[in-house]
């Protein structure tokens, strides 16, 4: 699944062009590696995502094409959450 894609199913960013525009700008990063919005997401991979003043890091543990909004929740862990400071 693309990464744009995953990133609005897995209810991480609310909008697919969020996740577009946050890639094209290089702020996020799929296992260490700057990720354009159609990289392919396979389960195991780390994504890495700098929006506003936070870096949040999830790991996949799941893909589905759809989800309840409940169970979007089971498709990522979160590995790390942090605040930069201005």
């Amino acid at each position: 699944m693309r990464l744009d894609k995953y990133l609005k199913t897995a209810r991480i960013l609310k909008r697919r062009e969020a996740a577009k525009e946050l890639a094209l700008q290089g702020r996020i990063e799929v296992n260490g590696r700057t990720a354009k919005p159609s990289t392919e997401i396979n389960i195991g991979d780390t994504i890495r995502i700098q929006f506003g003043y936070r870096i949040l890091e999830v790991r996949v543990l799941d893909i589905q094409k759809q989800v309840s909004k409940q169970n979007a929740q089971l498709l990522f862990e979160i590995i790390k959450e942090e605040k930069i400071d201005d």
